[in-house]
């Protein structure tokens, strides 16, 4: 698992199920304020999850082809991102943090900033 990762902070949840093109890790939602952004390889931050527990299978699917991020941080608890974490883990042997924070802690994260996950 990869130990750090910059933030890419979201402004509005995100669903992944029709949110994230997951060949690629970008942000295909035509809807959300950071469409076009990608997820592959960054520390995704956003207030909450949002939508579909397909949520659950696009998240395996971008950890299968590479295109995951290293860890999903919430200001609220998500369990569909925490089973598609789960499974990702179970069949492919990499695992995806799915982590909940503080409201100071999450407000405190900058985009583009640097996040070493041993510490998050």
């Amino acid at each position: 698992m990869a130990l750090s990762g910059r933030a890419l902070v979201l402004d509005e949840p995100l669903s992944l199920w029709g949110g994230v093109d997951p060949a690629t890790g970008e942000i295909i939602d035509a809807h959300h304020p950071q469409r076009g952004a990608n997820v592959a390889g960054r520390v995704l931050v956003m207030p909450a999850a949002r939508g579909s527990s397909s949520s659950a299978s696009v998240l395996a699917e971008a950890v299968r082809a590479g295109t995951a991020p290293v860890a999903i941080l919430l200001a609220e608890p998500d369990l569909i991102l925490a089973i598609g974490a789960a499974v990702a883990e179970e069949l492919y042997g990499v695992r995806v943090l799915v982590q909940v924070l503080a409201a100071e802690a999450y407000r405190s994260i900058q985009d583009g900033a640097e996040i070493d996950l041993r510490t998050a």
